[in-house]
């Protein structure tokens, strides 16, 4: 019997020590927020690739204290397919949700409809990453229905909620800042005394419900921004109280000693569009300034004030999390599409990522920006766009035309041919859903007006509160 007690402590210490060895992993996403929307250069050479503006300064400190990725992409140019993308590791297109809102009729092609739905049978990050031991929790906007966070791995959650969500919470909470970083703090500090790894995403819902900063930020750049709107304004405030929970997150860790053993990440979930700064296009195109994200990482071995230029996508952190978890690669599911980047971030930001595919695809056969449904391709230095209304091909080499100002295509034409048949294969071998022409489009009548996100406008469906109530604000 002696023995026996003897061994089950063994197994027990065993089991502590290897849960002490995997280290912690904090995801925290910004919602709408431009690649060049912090006070944090995200190309040391491109001129305007930070704000002279908005003041970011605890993402200046995860900055000086990890790496940069000029080059780091949102899975889409909308909100919901990034999301679901990240949780299964695999493109928007591959996964036929490549939209957030219901699409609009009336234009020269009919749009797909999306399936809108996370599958139950379905295989998460969280649900990986707690069969190696992690706890797991997703604070803020899930968006992506299939019953919540709470049906896909994660233990704790703030329900299935979505854009509308938000703007429930005024000054001194805006857009439940502070409270997702206490609900944060409070579950790093249970964890760490259990002496259990834990993984964490937190969807903040800024830069949603802008005109809710903190009053004293708002007061702040009105006097910055004289002659700018109310949404401008609102905006670059709650970028900053933003910037304000992600110091409370990365000042929790220091608090419980966890930063040598704890990887931060921060990106956004796609560009925010408008006219300002070095990229083209924004929410809704996947030109540069739709896709290209502002992206950080500081942990265990990660050095400080880095850069890294390869480029990387968002399911990319998908066989990342499990590298650092110690998943196999057997227990991928066979669809992932993603590679990790830890390499990248052990090598001082120099290597490659590996993934089934080469290219990089972005497609979004939708109408949301003036370019109607378009898809782009992305292999080393050339991106190839397509635009469907007329098959137009547009090609440009980013190391030279970071704002893709001059088109390629004629100059190059074997390299857009080869970039169009390397498209056309990938959307081929995946089933991509493809616009199909209009029967009853009628070229002299205005087409309807684009949605373009906002207030409740984007979301999947009525999404439930943290107690299970319907918002006030679904409708």
């Amino acid at each position: 019997m002696k023995n026996r007690f003897t061994a089950i402590a063994l197994l027990l210490a065993f089991a502590s020590t290897a849960n002490a060895a995997k280290p912690n992993i904090i995801f925290m996403m910004s919602d709408d927020q431009n690649w060049n929307g912090l006070s944090v250069a995200m190309h040391p050479d491109v001129p305007g690739s930070k704000s002279d503006l908005i003041q970011t300064p605890n993402l200046e400190r995860l900055a000086s204290q990890g790496m940069r990725f000029s080059a780091a992409y949102a899975p889409a140019p909308v909100c919901a397919p990034t999301r679901i993308s990240l949780q299964l590791g695999r493109s928007p297109a591959a996964l036929h949700w490549t939209k957030a809102a219901k699409s609009v009729t009336g234009h020269k092609l009919i749009p797909p409809t999306n399936i809108r739905n996370i599958p139950k049978d379905a295989t998460t990050i969280a649900e990986l990453m707690k069969t190696a031991g992690y706890a797991t929790a997703h604070y803020g906007k899930w968006h992506i229905n299939g019953e919540g966070p709470g049906a896909h791995g994660y233990d704790e959650h703030d329900g299935n909620i979505g854009n509308e969500y938000a703007f429930q919470f005024k000054d001194p909470n805006p857009a439940d800042i502070f409270g997702m970083a206490k609900r944060a703090r409070a579950f790093m500090k249970k964890n760490r005394d259990a002496k259990r790894p834990f993984f964490i995403q937190m969807s903040w819902h800024a830069l949603h419900a802008p005109q809710n900063a903190l009053k004293t930020t708002i007061a702040k750049y009105q006097k910055l921004m004289p002659g700018s709107n109310e949404k401008r304004v609102g905006s670059a405030a709650i970028a900053e109280n933003l910037d304000i929970g992600v110091g409370m997150v990365m000042d929790a860790i220091d608090q419980f000693g966890l930063r040598n053993n704890t990887y931060v990440i921060y990106m956004s979930d796609n560009g925010g569009g408008g006219k300002r700064g070095p990229l083209k296009g924004g929410k809704g195109s996947v030109w540069e300034g739709g896709i290209r994200s502002p992206f950080i990482v500081r942990g265990p071995g990660v050095k400080a004030n880095s850069w890294c230029h390869t480029r990387v996508v968002g399911y990319d952190f998908f066989p990342t999390y499990c590298e650092w978890a110690g998943i196999p690669n057997a227990k991928f599911p066979k669809s992932i599409e993603g590679g990790s980047i830890a390499s990248l971030l052990a090598n001082d930001g120099k290597g490659e990522v590996k993934r089934p595919r080469e290219e990089i695809i972005f497609h979004f056969p939708h109408y949301q920006s003036d370019d109607g449904p378009h898809s782009a391709i992305l292999l080393g230095n050339l991106k190839l766009l397509k635009f469907y209304e007329d098959n137009r091909l547009a090609l440009f080499d980013l190391s030279k035309d970071i704002g893709e100002r001059n088109d390629l295509s004629r100059s190059m034409p074997k390299d857009t041919a080869q970039m169009h048949h390397r498209l056309n294969d990938y959307l081929s071998d995946i089933n991509a859903q493809m616009p199909t022409p209009n029967p009853q489009y009628d070229p002299n009548r205005p087409p309807p007006p684009r949605r373009k996100g906002g207030r409740g406008k984007d979301r999947p469906d009525k999404p439930r509160g943290r107690k299970g109530k319907p918002n006030k604000e679904a409708n």
